[in-house]
């Protein structure tokens, strides 16, 4: 087990995240998606680094900041469990209602 479990809505975030950059460059694709599957395990290893966002949601998750792209999850959760990823210029708060 990878010690992380994407929720439906998160995997398909890095689908359209892939998506969108793989347009202009394959190469910049892989290089964000590797970053942002680091960053998910180096959560796993540290579930707690990650920042309360009482602007964006009420609701019990953290944020963790890849470049542009929100990485949230629920802490306490084992596997840890990834909410979403997220683009930081997309409505955070409507997208979380959801989730």
């Amino acid at each position: 087990m990878r010690g992380f479990l994407l929720s439906p809505e998160a995997a398909q975030d890095l689908t359209e995240i892939w998506e969108f950059l793989a347009e202009e460059s394959i190469a910049a694709a892989r290089r964000v998606r590797k970053e942002l599957y680091e960053a998910i395990g180096g959560l796993v290893k540290m579930p707690s680094k990650g920042h309360v966002r009482e602007d964006l949601t009420g609701k019990p998750v953290l944020f963790w900041t890849v470049r542009s792209y929100h990485i949230i999850y629920r802490p306490g959760t084992k596997p840890l469990q990834i909410i979403g990823v997220l683009h930081g210029a997309r409505a955070i708060p409507t997208v979380l209602k959801n989730r």
